[in-house]
């Protein structure tokens, strides 16, 4: 990932909109959005993933499910990716995921539903119980703190912290 790909575009921009019809919330649209059955394999490969302390193991299951994980990534035991579109997520090599961290792809709104991708860059860390939203791109060497909120591009080598992050501190450019 380069740092020109880090907000080139605000996320809003980046997350593709469909509406739902009927008078009830997207959510009960989720079986016509991806099959049932998919969601149950990734469930269940997610379930795996989360509790294994193999971190090699980790990288194949969620491979297998589509997440582009690079070289060297450590997921810690209870991350999560999203569990509806795995595909659309990104991790550069030796990026952290941290215990309990959330990547999510999707939300699910009243009157529609958001997709975005989610990359995180090469040697990125993101906190334990952070959750990253849809369409956030993390640079590269960034951080984010234990139980932040991503809701908006972390460029790269910055550190970001809070509900909802926002720069805390930045590496010297040298």
């Amino acid at each position: 990932m380069t740092d020109e790909r880090v907000n080139s575009e605000p996320r809003r921009e980046r997350l593709a909109r469909h509406t739902t019809p009927g008078r009830r919330n997207s959510l009960w649209s989720w079986p016509t959005a991806k099959s049932p059955l998919t969601i149950v394999r990734n469930y269940i490969v997610i379930v795996l993933a989360r509790i294994s302390p193999s971190l090699r193991l980790k990288n194949w299951l969620l491979g297998r499910i589509g997440v582009t994980v690079g070289a060297g990534v450590a997921w810690g035991l209870e991350s999560t990716p999203d569990v509806f579109w795995p595909e659309r997520i990104t991790v550069g090599d030796d990026a952290i995921i941290g215990y309990d961290a959330t990547l999510l792809c999707h939300e699910f709104l009243q009157d529609e539903y958001r997709l975005g991708d989610v990359v995180v860059g090469e040697r990125a860390m993101i906190g334990a119980g952070a959750i990253v939203l849809p369409g956030v791109q993390i640079g590269e060497g960034a951080r984010v703190a234990a139980n932040s909120l991503v809701a908006e591009d972390v460029p790269p080598n910055t550190t970001v912290a809070g509900v909802p992050a926002e720069v805390v501190s930045r590496a010297d450019s040298e």
